[in-house]
């Protein structure tokens, strides 16, 4: 009755697969899907399956620990080579359905002489001095070599007599260069390269100047422990440990090795050996070309048709309107539902913060950050206006520590004063703070201040003046800055704190209600679900008469539907063009319904080992808008899949008589009839200008 957290995730990436073989899908977004299911991967087997490798070696655990690691490896590379192979389906038939379209993938054998001049200016220009090989007997360990990276490794034959063999390994420029070279058209078709490819037909060109030869060349690319290793007792400052500890990332060990099946077998002993491949690492022959993650760039080819049609950001009036956002939040709560709604509706607000006379302090936490960041600029705007400004920044936020260390540096070089998080406990909540001579404003959300997830991920961000809550966000600030200060906290639900045992209660209230006959049920939208405690308070209220219908997006340890222990849990998860990252609680509370919002899933680390918060939420307006977007997730007939234990992933059956119902349409509906777009309302001010 329960599934282990990483195999649960196997089973969400498949759902993201299985989005990109839909027929109904664009063909270019089937290819972004494939592409995400790769990087996805990528990421999960540097993160981890490292770390299921470093307990399988853990000379401490249990035997009992030790069976179940091994097992959830041997379970995770049973479902990895069986994706792997409907994973190369699915890019053949996309491919296919693409030539249908007059775009074609061609390799170096297929060239005509118009194409093969215009490479051999490409290189010239471009990719000479790019592309530099290192002989195989120079390396010892490939682990110095930056991983997940395309390689290539050739095989140089002399045609001289003695057909002497020399070995090289070339990493393919793509960050330079992008992973698709657009060539002459032919025959009518759009012609597309693999810049593998394009290094390969440039071999003789690579290797000019050395002996006339013969070129084989093969691609393969490994994945290290994307693990840190810090030293914390040395007498540095955290943002220098986390720097260093960034850099004992790029020496990590090899993992996962993907290579070209059709690699020769003396090949692959020779790149085997210097990747140091141990017993419990996976090793998997896949198809000519590797790291699918750049399919989400494919180039269109200006056929706009073969991807979504773009849905503008809608402007909620309230955000349109010329009177102080400030003020309209101290007389009504104000919320956006990201990307839905523009997130320049936040920026608005900072920018104002950073202008008002009455505005002393601003704090807020950041977790990731955008590349060139307006929610940065507008607190340092702040501080250049005499505002006293607090950044929480998460130097630990993974793969993005780079970013944030570079942002940190910007922001206590203009004045802001920067904290970075509390040792021991990832500060992952999304908070802001304004304090004001007319009345303090807190922001509560679900997902990052950072305007790049903004346009892809589902996220709510509340604006509140409600004393109880306002006061209770800064109240975090003050946690933060003193982690071991006794704190109570009566309106947030604050991990480490009292999170847990608060949605513990919470279910207790609806098992108490269920018991003596009267209204309980819950409804909820979460990321993942894999806390021991929770899982099995969930199955105690299903057997108590509690109906349960939850949206959950990735892990989730649930088996629903066991009679007798869970036949009262329905769970849905979605797949479609945003990414579901809202996390909604709804109790029923015996007819009064309590809703809340907020960070943190259901997990140890979110519930143990994070500062988290999850605020209620009192606005009726917010309520209703949060209970619909819960209630079309469950009615999804068309992205919605069925969450059971097993991986199935069937699509919820449309009942008879109804139409297929896909909630991120609709939901995008119902806000533009209630709003307008961006282009409509700048259409609309430059009007009144000219009126």
């Amino acid at each position: 009755m329960y599934v282990e957290r990483d195999v649960s995730w196997m089973y969400f990436n498949h759902r993201i697969l299985q989005e990109a073989e839909k027929p109904q899908v664009p063909l270019l977004e089937r290819l972004s899907f494939l592409g995400i299911y790769s990087n996805n991967l990528d990421e999960f087997f540097r993160v981890r399956v490292a770390s299921l490798n470093h307990l399988g070696d853990n000379e401490n655990l249990s035997e009992r620990d030790r069976k179940i690691v091994r097992k959830t490896l041997k379970t995770i590379n049973h479902l990895n080579e069986q994706y792997a192979k409907e994973y190369s389906e699915a890019i053949d038939t996309v491919f296919s359905e693409l030539e249908k379209h007059h775009i074609r993938l061609i390799k170096e054998t297929q060239l005509n002489d118009e194409q093969k001049l215009f490479l051999k200016h490409l290189y010239y220009d471009q990719l000479n001095g790019a592309t530099n090989p290192i002989w195989l007997s120079a390396i010892d360990e490939f682990n110095t070599l930056e991983d997940n990276r395309i390689y290539l490794v050739v095989k140089k034959t002399h045609k001289s007599e003695d057909h002497k063999v020399k070995y090289a390994v070339i990493k393919v420029p793509d960050r330079s260069f992008g992973r698709f070279i657009k060539l002459p058209p032919s025959d009518g078709f759009e012609n597309i390269m693999y810049l593998d490819d394009v290094v390969r037909f440039c071999l003789p060109l690579i290797f000019i100047g050395t002996k006339p030869s013969e070129y084989e060349a093969y691609s393969f690319k490994f994945t290290k422990d994307a693990e840190m290793e810090m030293d914390n007792d040395a007498d540095y400052g955290a943002m220098e440990k986390i720097a260093l500890g960034v850099s004992s990332r790029k020496r990590g060990e090899p993992i996962r090795v993907i290579y070209d099946r059709n690699m020769p077998h003396d090949m692959q002993k020779k790149v085997f050996e210097r990747l140091n491949v141990r017993e419990l690492d996976t090793l998997l022959a896949g198809g000519r070309y590797q790291n699918h993650r750049d399919l989400m760039s494919f180039p269109d080819c200006g056929l706009v048709g073969l991807k979504y049609e773009r849905w503008q950001p809608v402007m909620k009036p309230v955000f349109l309107s010329e009177e102080s956002l400030l003020d309209q939040i101290r007389r009504k709560d104000c919320f956006i539902h990201v990307p839905y709604h523009s997130f320049n509706a936040y920026i608005r607000l900072l920018r104002e913060a950073a202008l008002r006379p009455s505005v002393k302090e601003i704090k807020t936490t950041l977790y990731r950050l955008a590349k060139d960041s307006k929610v940065v600029k507008a607190l340092i705007c702040a501080a250049r206006n005499g505002k006293k400004v607090t950044a929480v920044v998460e130097l630990l936020a993974r793969f993005d520590e780079e970013s944030n260390i570079k942002w940190s540096k910007r922001m206590q070089e203009e004045g802001i004063n920067v904290i970075f998080g509390v040792e021991g406990l990832k500060v992952h909540s999304k908070l802001l703070y304004i304090k004001s001579t007319r009345g303090d404003i807190a922001c509560v959300g679900t997902g990052n201040f950072h305007e790049g997830n903004a346009r892809v991920y589902t996220d709510y961000l509340m604006m509140t003046a409600r004393k109880g809550i306002v006061a209770e966000v800064a109240k975090v600030f003050d946690f933060i800055e003193r982690p071991f200060a006794p704190m109570r906290f009566r309106e947030l639900l604050v991990s480490p704190n009292s999170m847990k045992a608060r949605v513990l209660r919470l279910f207790d209230t609806e098992i108490k209600n269920a018991q003596e006959g009267r209204a309980a049920w819950v409804k909820l939208k979460i990321n993942h679900i894999t806390d021991h405690d929770i899982v099995n308070k969930m199955y105690a209220a299903s057997k108590a008469g509690v109906r349960i219908e939850a949206l959950v997006r990735g892990n989730c340890s649930l088996v629903p539907g066991v009679e007798g222990v869970s036949d009262n849990i329905r769970v849905v998860g979605i797949i479609d063009r945003y990414l579901e990252h809202s996390r909604i609680f709804i109790f029923c509370n015996n007819g009064k319904p309590r809703y809340f919002i907020g960070s943190a899933d259901w997990m140890p680390r979110n519930l143990v080992s994070r500062i988290e918060v999850i605020s209620p939420v009192y606005d009726e307006d917010m309520k209703k808008d949060l209970l619909r977007t819960v209630d079309f997730g469950l009615c999804d007939t068309t992205n919605g899949r069925i969450v059971d234990g097993r991986g199935t992933n069937e699509i919820q059956p449309v009942e008879e008589g109804d139409k297929p119902f896909r909630s991120q349409e609709e939901l995008y509906k119902q806000y533009i009839n209630a709003s307008c777009t961006l282009e409509e309302a700048t259409k609309q001010s430059d009007d009144s200008k000219e009126i």
